[in-house]
């Protein structure tokens, strides 16, 4: 049996620059290949680190932007809200002792709250994600 397509995948911004960068690198390769034909979204917070570093001219140009607000009301359960959940709500990642409970995680929360509110699964190649409460991955790690 075979798993269902998946509607699409959140990609962190660590592996963006990966799949954007200029030389060829094998690591790369093995997140096109688990990426494959899913549409890629991208939280606002990976648009702004793409725009910050050196993909500024050479960023992506096919994938969907998730924003933090939009016309969702402040008591729904948009971004905004996964991301204060996903740091502080019961089980948040403050209570387990998460590396996404830290404020020098502020913008990969954001990433992760991105994938969570949408359900898809987020594409990351920082460790920091693993374990994180209510987040699925799909990685390219090796496997042993």
């Amino acid at each position: 049996m075979t798993e269902a397509r998946r509607p699409g995948v959140v990609v962190d911004t660590m592996v963006m620059s990966w799949l954007f960068a200029d030389r060829p690198d094998p690591l790369a390769l093995r997140y096109r290949d688990l990426i494959g034909m899913a549409p890629v979204v991208l939280a606002f917070q990976t648009i702004m680190e793409i725009r910050y570093g050196r993909y500024e001219r050479d960023g992506p140009s096919c994938a969907v932007v998730v924003w933090s607000g939009g016309w969702w009301s402040l008591s729904s359960l948009n971004p905004t809200t996964r991301h204060h959940h996903l740091r502080g709500a019961s089980p948040g990642c403050q209570q387990i002792g998460h590396a996404l409970g830290g404020k020098v995680h502020d913008g990969d929360r954001w990433i992760a709250a991105t994938a969570i509110h949408l359900g898809l699964p987020l594409v990351p190649e920082d460790r920091a994600f693993h374990g994180a409460p209510r987040l699925e991955l799909l990685t390219a790690e090796p496997r042993t």
